[in-house]
């Protein structure tokens, strides 16, 4: 062998039989090297480097049980291996209860040496693994305690399950959360922690499915009293992780805290609420004025003012739902339609009018910066069918907005005469086409021609889906 496997100390007061066996262990590759009593070998070990030691039983002044003691005392021991003669059973059972890994008897049949080897190979083996094995175990420490200073650094609260829920290890900030030491959480369950703030039906089954499917958790928001932090709103993120070394999965859960953001989110909507409410209040003023001035002025010019009434009226219904809406500045599409509906029929349809106006629309939510054309627009559609549409007063409009593939489709229909049997368009009728298409363009919408002669008049208009709020596009959209 080109590198020694080990460096064996033999301890013997017979010298012949020491150089018999330093020989036949270094043919075989090993360092040996000699002592011929307990105490010089005891002060050998001492000094360190011998990493296996066969000691004999029988020696001068100090025996092989009395050696084997002081060695044993040492911080760092080597494994000893005792010799005693071939019929000295009890010798080897005291050693072996002393502390010695393992015994061999000398014989006069030459096995002796054979046996020797066998032993130390088998010790230095042993002690070979035992050291690797503390050496991975201590660097293991080393990480886990790197991995624990650098998940204490971060901010926000984390913590790794294991896939019954129970806690392996957390960061500093998640025991702030619940008031606990790190002894506290490991092996609870997260669900039993404070007052249950984590025990909601809904998070654990979506937490269920993150190590079998391999499903992420994104942003599920919790908010409640939590006893090391009072009142708090946290979006809950977690995901899958692999154990290294093993392969078993756990579940890394972290804890977003948006409890400011969300206090401003709240903030403003409750600013835009309130300026929306006084937006609608006085432009219902000013439609007052309006009716009110209607009533003096000659009957041919009634029809522009209360042209106007509707126009104001609704941009006055958006401000009311804005008002009304827990989301701040986005309206639902069929709410709004609705609300331009009945304005409408207050201030151009008497209560014993026959034309009915109809809604239809699907779950959308309009885009804060085209809801006021949008709402002008529906206006001037609905507005021209009233005044062209029934010269007998009866009939029905149907107001419809749906998603159609990747465009919302608005459509303004009635069962009236129809477009080709209305009268010639006069100036206020012409400026109300004008303005149907400037609200178009301005939407980028596409006015998209009949496909067939059905009774009375359609009208369909198809946007693209930024119409809609940019979230409910992207819902649309997936």
């Amino acid at each position: 062998m080109t590198k020694p496997r080990a460096r064996v100390l033999y301890i013997d007061d017979d010298s012949g039989l020491c150089r018999l066996v330093q020989k036949d262990l270094q043919r075989h590759g090993y360092v040996v090297e000699i002592a011929t009593d307990g105490v010089s070998g005891f002060h050998r070990i001492a000094k360190g480097g011998i990493d296996v030691v066969a000691l004999d039983h029988y020696m001068p002044n100090q025996d092989g049980l009395e050696t084997l003691a002081n060695i044993r005392a040492l911080a760092e021991p080597p494994p000893v291996i005792y010799v005693t003669a071939l019929q000295e059973g009890r010798m080897a059972v005291a050693a072996l209860r002393a502390g010695a890994v393992d015994y061999v008897a000398k014989d006069v049949h030459g096995e002796f040496l054979v046996l020797l080897q066998r032993a130390i190979d088998a010790a230095f083996r042993a002690v070979t693994l035992r050291h690797a094995m503390e050496a991975a175990e201590a660097d293991n420490k080393r990480n886990r305690r790197l991995t624990q200073n650098i998940v204490d650094t971060i901010r926000d609260p984390l913590v790794v399950l294991e896939a019954d829920m129970r806690i392996m290890t957390t960061n500093k900030a998640f025991l702030t959360i619940f008031g606990i030491t790190a002894i506290e959480a490991h092996g609870r369950r997260i669900s039993e922690l404070g007052e249950r703030q984590c025990d909601v039906p809904e998070l654990r089954a979506l937490m269920a499915r993150v190590l079998p499917d391999n499903k992420p958790i994104e942003r599920f928001e919790i908010e409640d009293t939590f006893p090391g932090l009072g009142r708090r709103v946290f979006n809950l993120n977690a995901r899958k992780i692999t154990q290294p070394g093993n392969h078993s999965h756990c579940m890394l859960l972290v804890f977003e805290d948006i409890t400011d953001s969300k206090q401003r989110e709240r903030d403003a909507v409750m600013l835009t609420n309130e300026i929306s409410h006084r937006i609608k209040n006085s432009l219902q003023i000013i439609i007052g004025l309006i009716a009110y001035e209607a009533r003096s002025t000659a009957q041919p010019y009634v029809q522009g003012y209360r042209a106007m009434q509707t126009r104001i009226g609704a941009i006055a219904q958006l401000y009311d739902l804005i008002s009304q809406s827990s989301s701040g500045q986005t309206v639902a599409m069929d709410a709004y339609l609705r609300e331009i509906a009945k304005t409408i029929t207050e201030s151009l349809l008497a209560n014993t009018s026959g034309i009915k106006i109809k809604v239809k629309a699907g779950a959308l939510e309009i885009d804060p910066d085209r809801d006021v054309p949008f709402g002008l627009l529906v206006n001037e559609l609905v507005t021209n069918a009233i005044k062209h549409a029934f010269p007998d007063g009866m009939g029905s409009i149907v107001l419809s907005a749906q998603k159609v593939a990747d465009e919302v489709e608005l459509i303004v229909a009635d069962d009236g005469i129809g477009m080709a049997e209305n009268l010639p368009v006069g100036i206020s009728e012409k400026r109300g086409s004008n303005y149907i298409a400037v609200f178009v363009r301005q939407l980028r919408g596409v006015i998209v021609p009949p496909e067939s002669k059905e009774p009375g008049t359609k009208v369909t208009i198809r946007f693209p889906l930024d119409i809609v709020a940019p979230e409910i596009a992207e819902r649309v959209v997936a």
